[in-house]
């Protein structure tokens, strides 16, 4: 909290307040989403340590990664805010939440400095006789309140910490005109972050040992690599939500042969997506000494039993959906990469 304004100790105080005890009733398929605010740990402030509650994922793109795989490389400007604002708390939830903050339970406030008292007065006033009478337990089940969350990936806890609005009611149904209100965009590059994609181990032929000047032909498992996607959607009540669906789909692969007697197929080094989605070939008989769409010619035998390392890289070309039209159909490549040890000999001929 070091360098915080009293206006952000004010509102960090209070987040953290309301950090004891969950919002809400989480199930078992709701354990991928973390807390709302941040807590205590020996009497002193800690960071967030995870995303909304209220954002629902859904999509063959979030088990991917299974047997190796991970997230794609964050491609530059795509990545999402370090916190949001999302709809958190009924009324009832919200003065539960302020009642059994520590403020009530041991008469004290988090280490605010001489913010204390007004952290506490300033909070309670506002939710029970100034702004919102009586936490606007009047109109429960007509809207929420709307918090700050901190993005559990965002490593810089100030970022975390600078969405600095209090709780405030939206009706439902409604988005309010504030910065970093979740949003289709936000809610793209959140499931971005989500998508996990296969290890990149491409199929090789010969399989197991190559051959001085002999092509090897390099290709993709198409059933194993195919677009992936993730919905991240939010309900805003009254029967409406946002949403948006982040997709991406095998772009080109590119090919570094591990040293540099070999010639690549082709020379760049990048094997494009041909027009049935398949990248590189798989060998056919009687190709012989063809160069293969795909792949790599290894000039040398690897020297004293060794090996040459192979590295491929797949690059995934992502697009994205939204709720009221929202959409971009050219977002930045990431990339996921591997590397398998290939062992290359030298056959004599004998004359």
């Amino acid at each position: 909290m070091h360098g915080l304004t009293p206006r952000r100790l004010l509102v960090a105080g209070f987040c953290l307040a309301l950090s004891i005890g969950p919002a809400a009733d989480v199930s078992a398929d709701d354990k991928s989403r973390g807390s709302s605010f941040g807590g205590f740990k020996n009497n002193k402030a800690t960071a967030g340590a995870g995303g909304s509650r209220e954002i629902s994922y859904s999509g063959d793109g979030a088990g991917g990664g299974k047997g190796g795989g991970g997230n794609l490389s964050t491609p530059v400007n795509w990545s999402p805010p370090p916190c949001w604002y999302a709809p958190t708390y009924t009324p009832k939830q919200l003065k539960e939440k302020v009642d059994a903050s520590p403020y009530s339970l041991t008469g004290q406030a988090p280490d605010n400095g001489g913010h204390k008292e007004e952290t506490d007065r300033d909070i309670r006033h506002m939710y029970s006789e100034g702004e919102y009478k009586d936490y606007n337990l009047d109109k429960q089940g007509e809207g929420k309140f709307w918090a700050a969350v901190p993005n559990p990936g965002e490593r810089d806890a100030a970022k975390r910490e600078s969405c600095t609005r209090l709780p405030f009611w939206v009706k439902n149904g409604e988005r309010p005109d504030v910065e970093n209100a979740i949003s289709p965009e936000i809610l793209s590059r959140l499931a971005y972050a989500r998508i996990t994609v296969p290890e990149t181990r491409v199929e090789l032929n010969p399989e197991d040992r190559q051959t001085v000047n002999l092509p090897t032909w390099v290709w993709l498992d198409e059933g194993r690599y195919r677009p992936l996607s993730v919905r991240a959607s939010v309900d805003l009540g009254g029967g409406e939500e946002i949403w948006a669906r982040t997709t991406v789909k095998p772009d080109a692969l590119a090919l570094r042969a591990g040293t540099e007697h070999a010639t690549l197929h082709p020379s760049s080094g990048e094997c494009g997506v041909e027009d049935d989605g398949r990248i590189g070939s798989p060998y056919k008989k009687g190709s012989g000494k063809k160069a293969p769409p795909c792949g790599v010619t290894y000039l040398k035998a690897t020297p004293g039993g060794g090996s040459y390392a192979l590295r491929s890289t797949l690059r995934w070309k992502a697009s994205w959906e939204g709720s009221g039209g929202a959409g971009a159909n050219d977002l930045p490549t990431g990339e996921f990469g591997g590397r398998q040890d290939v062992t290359v000999q030298e056959i004599q001929a004998i004359n």
